[in-house]
């Protein structure tokens, strides 16, 4: 209209009141008195046309204005609403995607169940985009920008125009997204799950991957990616598989291994034992005494009273070893004997006083010979000293066992009968040990003993009496021919016929009924 409205400046004439009135662009203004009618009506009609021809024009133009400016708004609410449907795309959560996705997929491995590769456990590690390094791998998408109203799963509170997170099946706010274990945003590209719970990669191995007990670092996973490891079948004591050939000792006691953080007693034979069954081991030949005063009281419960008196001494390895080669008879536990019940006339060397510790080692082991002389078919019962009172009383309830047979003029038993009946005492014994709960205040020692702290209080630690479930164990798990499928044979005939019935049968036969 701009040009219109020029265009009508420089040409507007009123005719008002004889006068004429011109307003031309320079806004100048004449007047003339009105003179002839022709004059007048050919003015009138010249600017009569002049102006239609104005106006069309101008009509023209501003229609042609107007569509364009319609057509303009109308790609512009095309584009607007275009890009607010690819928005809404975006926000909506792709489908999971396997072996790995940038765009929001979960790639996830689901751990196996236990199993075992050359004697060991072994566990399938989660896959993490195709590597083995622990966790189940998410990728949640990048950041987004929401345009419509969507809750925060973290908070519960509406996500609003900012960026969130698109993972799990829900919409987060990125602060809002969380690991399980330590409470902090998880701001990485990947993340693992356990269950329903996000959690960073560091925090998932902490949390799940099996960790040695013995040197405290992650249990490799071997050349098939499992993490492969030993276990020891009671304690439950996991290891790398290293450590086995390694050189890292065992308790000669319980059995486990020793870890790194804490160092086990040696002996003076070599042996190691751990502070907990140290703390009830029976080191001298008096010590033992009351414990073998019970052993002899338990038999008596059982109408088995053992009438001579046969010596107890406890003795080193070496000695025991010695006399186990002078002994023409007999049956025993290899790879180690732990004791004897003796019937020949030999020398022996006991040892006579609690030895000294300094450190983590014994010192100033104290040995006196002793001469065994025949008065009956038994001279004398050894015991490995050094061991937990609980274990010293099983091994004696055996060989005592072997001292009542011989006395009782038992014929020459197989050893998976004689061996087996021994066995059986033994474990009767230590089950009437964990029911009592305590010991009887006569297996107590010198009042310097641990094991004499022990009784005095009427009661045991936990972990002895853990440590008595172990020993009733390996008996019970004992795989020789002699021991253990004898003291299975054994058991059975004395839960079937009673132990006096099971003996008469033995005497008569050299069997166990059945």
């Amino acid at each position: 209209m701009g040009w219109l409205t020029k265009f009508f400046r420089g040409s507007t004439h009123n005719i008002s009141e004889g006068q004429y009135h011109s307003r031309p662009a320079e806004e100048t203004a004449w007047n003339e008195p009105s003179s002839s009618p022709v004059v007048t009506d050919f003015l009138s009609d010249f600017n009569n046309e002049d102006i239609d021809r104005a106006i069309a024009l101008s009509l023209s133009e501003e229609e042609q204005r107007k569509a364009k400016a319609i057509d303009k708004d109308t790609h512009l609410e095309e584009d607007e609403l275009l890009a607010r449907a690819i928005q809404e795309s975006l926000n909506i959560e792709s489908p999971p995607r396997r072996n790995g996705s940038a765009n929001g997929g979960n790639t996830y491995h689901l751990p196996r169940e236990p199993g075992t590769t050359n004697g060991g456990n072994t566990y399938q590690t989660p896959r993490e985009n195709g590597t083995a390094n622990g966790g189940n791998a998410y990728q949640p998408l990048p950041f987004m920008f929401s345009s419509g109203f969507r809750a925060c799963a973290g908070c519960h509170r509406e996500i609003g125009h900012g960026r969130f997170l698109s993972c799990m099946g829900a919409v987060w706010h990125p602060e809002c997204f969380r690991c399980h274990a330590c409470s902090q945003p998880i701001y990485d590209y990947e993340f693992s799950m356990s269950g329903n719970h996000p959690y960073h990669k560091t925090c998932y191995k902490e949390q799940f991957h099996p960790k040695c007990d013995v040197c405290k670092q992650f249990i490799p996973t071997n050349m098939n990616g499992l993490i492969e490891y030993r276990a020891h079948p009671f304690w439950l004591q996991k290891y790398c598989p290293s450590h086995e050939v390694d050189g890292t000792p065992r308790c000669c006691s319980c059995e486990r291994m020793e870890p790194r953080e804490s160092r086990y007693v040696l002996l003076d034979d070599g042996r190691k034992l751990c502070l907990e069954c140290l703390d009830s081991a029976v080191m001298d030949t008096n010590e033992c005494q009351p414990l073998y005063l019970e052993i002899q009281e338990f038999y008596e419960g059982l109408n088995m009273k053992v009438e001579q008196q046969v010596p107890l001494l406890l003795v080193e390895r070496q000695a025991l070893n010695e006399a186990m080669e002078g002994e023409k008879a007999g049956h025993h536990h290899l790879p180690e004997t732990r004791g004897l019940c003796l019937s020949e006339e030999q020398t022996v060397s006991t040892i006579l006083r609690r030895p000294r510790m300094a450190g983590n080692k014994i010192m100033e082991m104290i040995t006196e010979p002793y001469r065994l002389t025949r008065r009956c078919e038994v001279t004398a019962i050894l015991i490995l000293y050094g061991l937990p009172r609980l274990l010293t009383g099983s091994i004696l309830a055996h060989e005592m066992m072997h001292a009542w047979l011989r006395l009782r003029g038992y014929r020459t038993l197989s050893p998976d009968v004689e061996e087996g009946i021994c066995q059986v005492l033994a474990h009767m014994w230590i089950e009437s040990e964990i029911m009592a709960g305590s010991g009887s205040s006569a297996a107590s020692s010198s009042s310097g003993s641990s094991t004499s702290r022990s009784s005095k209080k009427g009661g045991r630690s936990q972990f002895e009496r853990k440590l008595g479930d172990f020993f009733k164990h390996q008996i019970e798990t004992d795989t020789s021919m002699a021991y253990g499928e004898g003291f299975r044979a054994g058991n059975r005939a004395v839960m079937q016929y009673g132990l006096k019935r099971t003996l008469e049968h033995i005497r008569l036969t050299g069997t166990f009924p059945f």
